[in-house]
């Protein structure tokens, strides 16, 4: 189901970040490839990745969340009501559900459409997201953040925040994901 966004590679687009100016998504391959690519890339655990990519949207790119009714937080294509929910749209988009207020063009990104359409290009992104926290540079995290934690740094893709109430949930549901490892589960092959 992945396949057209599989095949499809990002481009670098001069995100003046440290680490975002890295992001390419220049690769293409299977969707476990594509995973294992951005792990290697990034530094991070092949298994976290895929337990973060399954709980976010269990492997699918054509996956939106994040429904709002902030027409400014709608991508181009996406306007209000197009998608399906009348008087909203979604906000993050594909395997790793990157959200277009936050990390788009509202927020002084230039992700979209790659963002959207490139499994590689939303890999790569989330996970210079993650490796920029891991390095310590997110210190407007505030107090107790710190580099080097791993699990604190998955947390903050979902929340925004460092070990909140919220991001300590995701993070253990990424890790029932991971210590099970539900890619390699029968309902999860087969769901549709």
């Amino acid at each position: 189901m992945n396949a057209t966004q599989n095949a499809t590679r990002g481009h670098q687009k001069n995100i003046p970040e440290t680490w975002l100016s890295r992001v390419t998504g220049d690769y293409s391959g299977t969707t476990d490839e594509i995973l294992q690519w951005g792990a290697c890339k990034w530094g991070i655990n092949a298994d976290i990745v895929r337990a973060q990519a399954a709980t976010e949207s269990y492997w699918k790119m054509n996956v939106l969340g994040d429904f709002g009714t902030d027409a400014t937080a709608c991508p181009p294509s996406h306007p209000l009501g197009a998608d399906g929910k009348p008087g909203q749209c979604p906000q993050s988009y594909g395997i790793l559900q990157v959200r277009y207020p936050y990390h788009g063009p509202p927020a002084g990104r230039n992700t979209w459409p790659e963002a959207a359409t490139s499994t590689a290009y939303n890999v790569d992104y989330t996970y210079a997201i993650w490796r920029s926290c891991y390095e310590g540079d997110l210190t407007w995290l505030g107090a107790g953040y710190a580099a080097g934690d791993i699990w604190g740094c998955v947390g903050v893709w979902f929340s925004g925040q460092w070990h909140s109430a919220a991001a300590d949930t995701y993070i253990a549901f990424v890790r029932n994901y991971f210590d099970t490892q539900i890619w390699k589960t029968p309902s999860f092959i087969s769901a549709p």
